[in-house]
């Protein structure tokens, strides 16, 4: 049975200069935010973004959309610190063309059709742009290098930090106005789940461990995390951000919605609520939105606080490739008493007697003693001794 051209692409044989080889053809996707593209994009479609040192949580947005190859804009991986998307891309087996320049990308139309042949971008039969075709060996090769070159980058973000605190010292010294909230976190489990690396697997093995149902933590999806957490079958109570990426079946799973606004007052979330005409509570706070549900959680006097696809390593900070950064960083600072990765959980957690467990282990014993008693002469004995003494 054929799959149809526009859901999954096509490969064909090419004739170019005396020689034949495979091109990918397909429909195409063209944003200069590639989480908005993500949105957008169909199984068996290119992807064509805007996107210098790609991230991985962006290049695995990429592969579970379904895109057959991706054409950037941009170098994918400049080597000046170790983003592993380029890298991911290719060891998948998508073909990644890099580099192809501003006026390329701008000249193209979501939609379109498009083919690429070794490193030319084609409309029909006409080559419209050139880039570098990228394989796995090249960007190991760029990999290499930047894990010396992240050495400067060391010293740039301690200096970022530095001056974040300076410019914005409330982030760790004012305490956030906390509107009413409908679920109680003081002295109780609270999951914060941003949609970020690992972010299926670490829920899926909190749930295998029996976390989830053990401790009924308070779960908090920051904007894109709270389609993560109805995707593994867990509703959010809150969801916290600025609701760019969190889909119409999220905004009406019932969770309580808190807008994250800018200091200065700017709160663009409450655009698209007010326009669906959902209730929503605002919070003015520094930093990115995942910084905010930490804070909250943790000025709310939550006993432990869970995050599943968050910043664990250096690496990470410099994978999610922004100034903002800084203040994720400080931010975990403050919150680290009460702060543990999803995967330290379920790794320990797992390795302890539940309470479920212990309560089914005496209900099988008392089984076994009763069934022992009823079918052996001194158990039957016994058992009509204790039923005469007892006056029955």
């Amino acid at each position: 049975m054929s799959r149809p051209r526009a859901l999954w692409g096509r490969l064909r044989l090419r004739r170019n200069h005396g020689g034949s080889h495979v091109e990918i053809a397909g429909r195409c996707r063209v944003d200069r935010r590639t989480k908005n593209l993500l949105r957008r994009l169909e199984r068996g479609e290119i992807a064509v973004i805007h996107h210098a040192d790609l991230d991985r949580v962006a290049a695995d947005g990429l592969l579970a959309a379904g895109a057959i190859a991706v054409i950037n804009a941009e170098p994918t991986m400049t080597g000046r610190y170790p983003a592993l998307g380029g890298l991911t891309l290719a060891q998948a087996g998508v073909p990644v063309l890099d580099d192809i320049g501003e006026g390329v990308f701008a000249s193209l139309r979501d939609g379109e059709e498009l083919a690429i042949s070794g490193d030319e971008v084609l409309r029909g039969d006409q080559v419209i742009g050139t880039g570098y075709r990228r394989d796995a060996e090249h960007f190991e090769r760029v990999l290499e290098s930047a894990r010396v070159a992240v050495r400067s980058e060391l010293g740039s973000f301690a200096r970022n930090t530095l001056e974040y605190l300076e410019r914005e010292p409330q982030v760790l010294t004012d305490e956030l106005e906390i509107p009413p909230l409908r679920h109680q976190l003081r002295r109780r489990h609270v999951l914060v789940v941003v949609r970020g690396i690992d972010y299926r697997e670490d829920l899926a093995a909190l749930r295998r461990s029996g976390y989830m149902s053990d401790m009924r933590p308070v779960i908090i999806g920051v904007d894109g995390g709270a389609d993560a957490l109805l995707e593994a079958g867990l509703v959010p109570h809150i969801i916290i951000g600025d609701f760019d990426s969190v889909s119409p079946r999220a905004l009406e799973c019932g969770a309580q919605l808190i807008v994250h606004a800018y200091l200065e007052g700017g709160a663009p979330g409450a655009v698209r609520l007010d326009d669906a005409g959902l209730s929503y509570d605002v919070i003015a706070a520094p930093g990115t939105s995942e910084d905010l549900a930490l804070r909250l959680a943790f000025e709310q006097r939550a006993e432990q606080i869970v995050e599943v696809g968050s910043h664990t390593s250096m690496v990470d900070f410099f994978d999610k490739g922004r100034s903002g950064m800084a203040s994720t960083f400080l931010t975990r600072m403050q919150v680290s008493p009460a702060l543990v990765d999803a995967k330290g959980v379920s790794r320990l957690y797992r390795t302890q007697v539940r309470k479920r467990d212990m309560a089914m282990l005496i209900v099988s014993a008392l089984v076994t003693i009763g069934v022992i008693a009823a079918v052996t002469e001194p158990g039957r004995l016994l058992l009509r001794t204790l039923w005469i003494n007892m006056g029955l």
